[in-house]
């Protein structure tokens, strides 16, 4: 399965990235969880997760528990509890008619850190493994299919209130991330988009 559809690669081209996505992928994607995805992943309080409705009607949600919540069981799986919630299950109904999710682990403040993980998930109401988690009602096990580490750039240090340094303004020129410097892949990053100026 490839990353990337026409759609992307249309913008990728127009934006003049298709080099360094194919770089990024090559260098960054993986389909295994590593030690340093197992100690990050399992010390946050909250995640975000996509899914998809059959008739691909999208729907994002909040995940949130004690850190380890989210366990890394083996390279290849993923898991977490289900807890009480509204009734609506529009996470766990969708995942039951499309399993393709879209996770996002996310740590704010002094380290910012974003971490991606698309998969297929199933629902599981019966595991024994249910009962290492207090307040289950049903286990989410999630199959890798692309781990990638994602540029914490914009994220803002919610205990400071300040805004990432990152943050475009009219009034003083972007500041470059380090990691456009990076020799892995310094000589594909293309040159800062400039909109065309209309009068």
């Amino acid at each position: 399965m490839t990353m990337f559809h026409s759609g992307n690669r249309d913008l990728q081209q127009r934006f003049g990235s298709t080099a360094l996505a194919d770089r990024l992928v090559e260098r960054l994607r993986r389909s295994e969880f590593n030690d340093e995805d197992r100690q990050f992943i399992q010390s946050l309080e909250f995640f975000f997760v996509a899914t998809a409705a059959p008739d691909g009607h999208p729907d994002c949600s909040f995940k949130g528990g004690a850190p380890g919540f989210v366990r890394i069981v083996r390279p290849d799986l993923l898991v977490w509890p289900d807890y009480d919630g509204n009734g609506m299950f529009k996470t766990l109904g969708n995942i039951g008619h499309n399993p393709f999710v879209g996770l996002l682990f996310i740590r704010m403040g002094e380290a910012p850190k974003r971490l991606r993980v698309n998969g297929r998930a199933e629902v599981v109401l019966e595991d024994p493994l249910m009962n290492e988690f207090v307040g289950a009602q049903a286990l989410i096990c999630v199959t890798p299919i692309d781990i990638f580490p994602n540029c914490p750039r914009y994220i803002p240090d919610l205990v400071t209130g300040q805004a990432s340094p990152y943050v475009p303004y009219a009034d003083r020129a972007p500041l470059e991330p380090v990691w456009k410097s990076n020799p892995a892949w310094q000589e594909v990053v293309p040159p800062r988009y400039q909109r065309p100026w209309k009068e």
